[in-house]
């Protein structure tokens, strides 16, 4: 008899120890003897769990951002293709005569105005017929023809002017002395030669000692903000940034950026969409006179 409730016993012993655990702690055991129903504990909830939906969510915001940011530059990029083509039009429109002498009275007020002449060394580009840019070739005469007043060396205005290195937006400003430095490229648009004709390096404006006083710049279109359109390429954006950037490390006087306009280029405020990379102009100068726009220009430009 005693046997048989030993045996009994060990078979109760051995069943309960092969019962599925239904609690982890001692108080929760203990609660569990007085339930009718045992008791579950539900693990908690995981902190990685929760920054992996947070990170989620973030990166989902960040993409939509980016992907809005992405809208609306190629929006603005679209806008920009159409207005290009609208004032291609009008320029190639242009009666011949009108241009003339829109661009005689344009560079006779460079010419006479007292900020141009004060000016003692400046960056100019270097206008295309083909590409209907406001003409040039009567002030870069000027500077080079004429360099110094009264027999005075000191008076003297050191000229640099554009080579377009690469597609990539990559331009440089090299001085030169004479119209017989700048050779034609492969787009038959006339540029500084790196060397002069002795075979040294031209000099190059950002290694300059001295800073620039002006920029004569070009464009397709400009408003009376200062706002300016370029052709696509950014390579006046992208060089003007990268001079302020040295002007500023140096301590220098920021340089008066002045566009040269025709009539038909200037367009009502608002109408030019422009991004952080475009960069506007202190000044215009158009057959109607010049209009300061920035705080410096109307410094600069009182007579």
């Amino acid at each position: 008899m005693a046997m048989r409730t030993h045996v009994r016993d060990l078979v109760t012993a051995l069943s309960l120890m092969t019962q599925p655990l239904l609690f982890t702690s001692p108080t929760l055991a203990a609660n569990s003897l007085n339930s009718s129903r045992p008791f579950l504990q539900r693990p908690p909830p995981s902190f990685a769990s929760r920054s992996t939906v947070t990170m989620s969510i973030k990166e989902n915001d960040n993409v939509q951002d980016h992907q809005r940011q992405q809208d609306q530059l190629e929006a603005i990029f679209m806008e920009k293709r159409v207005l290009r083509s609208r004032v291609r039009k009008a320029l190639k429109a242009m009666e011949p005569s009108l241009r003339s002498h829109e661009e005689n009275v344009v560079q006779d007020l460079v010419l006479g105005a007292p900020w141009f002449k004060s000016s003692q060394r400046l960056c100019a580009y270097i206008s295309c017929s083909a590409l209907r840019e406001v003409d040039t070739s009567k002030v870069l005469s000027e500077i080079l023809e004429n360099p110094a007043k009264d027999g005075r060396v000191e008076m003297r205005k050191k000229l640099y002017v554009p080579r377009v290195e690469d597609k990539n937006s990559h331009m440089r400003m090299l001085n030169i002395s004479r119209i017989d430095d700048l050779i034609a490229n492969s787009m038959n648009i006339l540029e500084p030669a790196t060397v002069d004709g002795v075979g040294n390096e031209r000099e190059d404006v950002m290694q300059a000692n001295d800073p620039v006083d002006l920029f004569l710049l070009p464009g397709l279109a400009f408003d009376r903000s200062g706002r300016r359109l370029g052709r696509g390429g950014g390579y006046y954006d992208t060089f003007i940034k990268n001079y302020q950037e040295l002007a500023k490390a140096r301590s220098w006087k920021q340089p008066l950026l002045v566009a040269l306009s025709y009539s038909s280029q200037i367009m009502d405020e608002g109408v030019l969409p422009m991004t952080q990379n475009d960069v506007p102009v202190d000044a215009l100068v158009s057959p109607s006179g010049v209009i300061p726009i920035s705080s410096a220009a109307l410094d600069r430009m009182k007579v």
